[in-house]
């Protein structure tokens, strides 16, 4: 897949590529939104892998809009997408099956001069809270929100999730084996019953290379991009 980018904006990064593998796993259908689309990396990955899905991007940077656009028609894929702030957005409540975002996250004590980057990066652009219950309130009944965090706020997530949303699935993601957890993988879904699953842990190096799971996720994804 060709993904172009912006030479000097927010580039997808490998947190992305392991949230879409995560994903998968749980094969998405119905009605899917992807709240950040960046790009547009994440959803056209799940839209080129199961058609089948109604895919709605919403992404607040004009810039970034336009490079949706082109990815859509340059891999030939359709979606709908939606400009805007998504806390401000007037959307159908109780609307889609799976929300599906890897949201800024940074502490909003960090800063970059870069002001496409600062809004791709920093949770003050999504604060948690009001993105949890805007999305609470736009999945069906049974919907699934599934995302990736800072895997040090996990006990901030658990605490601001609003019921009935409920955390079935937990991966967390370590960059070489003996060091901590730098990001989490988080599968939620509404009137959840059953005990939470918590994963292997994703590894990415090891040693020089690539681990063996994290180099599959790099070619199943298989991207090329292209910075404009």
């Amino acid at each position: 897949m060709i993904l172009y980018q912006p030479e000097n904006g927010y580039c997808y990064n490998s947190d992305t590529l392991f949230l879409y593998d995560f994903i998968s796993n749980f094969v998405p259908r119905g009605k899917v939104l992807e709240v950040g689309g960046g790009c547009g990396v994440l959803g056209l990955l799940l839209k080129r892998d199961f058609p089948q899905i109604q895919l709605t991007i919403v992404e607040k940077q004009s810039e970034m809009v336009k490079f949706i656009w082109k990815n859509l028609e340059t891999n030939r894929l359709e979606a709908e997408v939606i400009e805007g702030d998504f806390l401000q957005l007037n959307l159908p409540p109780r609307n889609f099956d799976f929300i599906i975002s890897n949201p800024p996250f940074y502490p909003s004590t960090l800063k970059s001069e870069n002001r496409s980057i600062e809004i791709a990066r920093y949770q003050e652009h999504l604060p948690m809270a009001p993105f949890f219950q805007k999305v609470n309130q736009l999945l069906k009944e049974r919907g699934e929100f599934i995302f990736c965090y800072d895997a040090r706020q996990i006990d901030k997530i658990v605490a601001t999730l609003p019921p009935p949303l409920k955390i079935t699935d937990l991966r967390f993601f370590h960059p070489r084996l003996g060091k901590k957890a730098t990001l989490v993988l988080i599968r939620t879904r509404r009137h959840a019953r059953s005990p939470v699953t918590i994963h292997p842990p994703l590894i990415g190096f090891e040693g020089a290379n690539y681990s063996r799971e994290a180099s599959s996720i790099y070619k199943r994804a298989n991207t090329k991009s292209v910075k404009i």
